[in-house]
């Protein structure tokens, strides 16, 4: 893991299977989860579900959402709002692409999830 300006490089994306996710530690004990959709798009929130915090790296991605693994609610990647009739939201991490390395938003990266 490096830091390179604003942004931080956790490593390949290679290593970050499709339909997958990884997480990743910040300050004060909190993770933040990172995705990887089928259609090889990736996206980074906080790794709690706005519901009862469950842990969102644990459920299963499809298309831009991610089911809870605890009660079942869905949350966009894209904006981290719970989808349906579920109410809430969880910080949503900047990600890109650089040269096949995952760099995700250094300082919203900290700001947001702690």
């Amino acid at each position: 893991m490096t830091i390179n300006g604003t942004w931080l490089d956790i490593g390949p994306i290679d290593q970050l299977p499709a339909l997958g996710a990884r997480t990743l530690p910040v300050a004060g004990g909190q993770e933040i989860a990172i995705f990887h959709t089928a259609n090889g798009e990736v996206y980074a929130l906080a790794n709690k579900c706005p519901h009862k915090a469950g842990p969102l790296s644990q459920g299963i991605v499809h298309d831009t959402t991610v089911t809870c693994p605890l009660h079942n609610w869905r949350i966009s990647l894209i904006t981290g709002k719970a989808l349906g009739e579920d109410d809430g939201c969880v910080p949503v991490i900047p990600v890109k692409i650089d040269g096949g390395r995952i760099l995700i938003g250094r300082a919203e990266a900290l700001a947001s999830v702690v």
